[in-house]
């Protein structure tokens, strides 16, 4: 592989010495950094380039270039990218997936603190100056001996795996494929073993969705699945807003057939001023934000690093998205 052309998006998160890293780390060649808004610009680049890492997603110039092999998109979630012609034209597409899932998984277990101690309560009681003990403080409860059942065991399952065991809690995760049992999870469930969720939902007390958005995903979690779960359970969604079927989600909420649900992601986004999901009882919602770390930055550039030596040397290469990945519902 020499001469090769690579593009670089000019809007890359990194600073000037991890630029040189990088640049040190590309093949042989060409680089060539652009301003992917410019049309013109990103058009001549792939008359001729072979690798493309970009921030943000893929689009259908990419998809249609002549002599692209591989695209590296600086981001966790692919829904965008992971189209049908991406696997037909053969192109290969990685994401920077783990770059953020200590803080997402800080996420979840911040969401299920703030549930089951009935937070809300007690910091709208401070506003007002009252030291009150709320009504239902006879139903608040600890982490500590509950269950959590993680659906979607990549990175940021397994980072929450460790941190709700370090809570003392049960844990239980599903996936797709029968690997090995991650640290920290009591018992696995796999797709490829013809197992489902349902086992999960029944004993979990916390519910955490941190599964990757697809055709197979989409509304995996609807009326008929917030009927086996625990009347005191909690849903906690890290993943995508199609993931959950959210009338449904709404209406479970309002019978009273779950206890509450922390939303970082919605359907749709941003959500609407005037949505009913704002006002549904024992709901929290954060804006599709979670808080950096400090060395995100130096996470990407690691990845981008090792799959440029696995592209080189023929090797498969991480984060890699699949035709069982796809998503075209957009």
């Amino acid at each position: 592989m020499t001469d090769t052309v690579t593009i670089l998006s000019s809007d890359l998160p990194f600073d000037a010495d991890q630029w040189a890293r990088l640049e040190a780390a590309l093949p042989p060649g060409r680089i060539i950094k652009v301003d992917t808004s410019d049309d013109a610009e990103v058009a001549a680049a792939l008359e001729v380039a072979e690798i493309a890492i970009l921030k943000g997603d893929l689009d259908a110039r990419f998809v249609a270039a002549p002599c692209l092999k591989w695209v590296h998109c600086d981001h966790a979630g692919l829904t965008k990218s992971a189209r049908p012609e991406v696997f037909e034209r053969g192109l290969i597409v990685t994401g920077s997936a783990g770059r953020s899932g200590p803080a997402l998984a800080e996420h979840v277990m911040m969401f299920s603190l703030l549930l089951c101690s009935g937070y809300t309560d007690f910091y709208e009681a401070q506003k007002r100056h009252e030291w009150r003990r709320v009504p239902e403080m006879a139903n608040l409860r600890a982490l500590s001996g509950r269950t959590m059942g993680i659906i979607g065991m990549g990175h940021t399952g397994k980072a929450l795996a460790l941190r709700a065991k370090a809570f003392d809690m049960k844990v239980l995760g599903y996936r797709r494929r029968d690997e090995p049992t991650p640290e920290g999870v009591d018992r696995m469930y796999a797709s490829d073993l013809g197992e489902g969720i349902d086992d999960i939902l029944k004993q979990a007390d916390i519910v955490a969705l941190v599964i990757n958005l697809s055709d197979a995903t989409h509304h995996m979690i609807g009326a008929e699945q917030f009927a086996q779960m625990k009347r005191s359970a909690v849903l906690v969604n890290l993943a995508r807003g199609p993931v959950v079927d959210q009338d449904a989600l709404i209406a479970a909420l309002r019978e009273g057939r779950i206890a509450g649900a922390g939303l970082d992601v919605t359907t749709p986004e941003p959500l609407p001023e005037d949505h009913p999901l704002w006002d549904t009882p024992n709901v929290l919602i954060t804006p599709h934000f979670t808080a950096s770390l400090p060395d995100r930055s130096e996470r990407s550039l690691s990845m981008i690093i090792e799959n440029v030596h696995r592209f080189r040397t023929g090797q498969p290469l991480l984060n890699q998205i699949s035709e069982e990945d796809t998503w075209s519902k957009t």
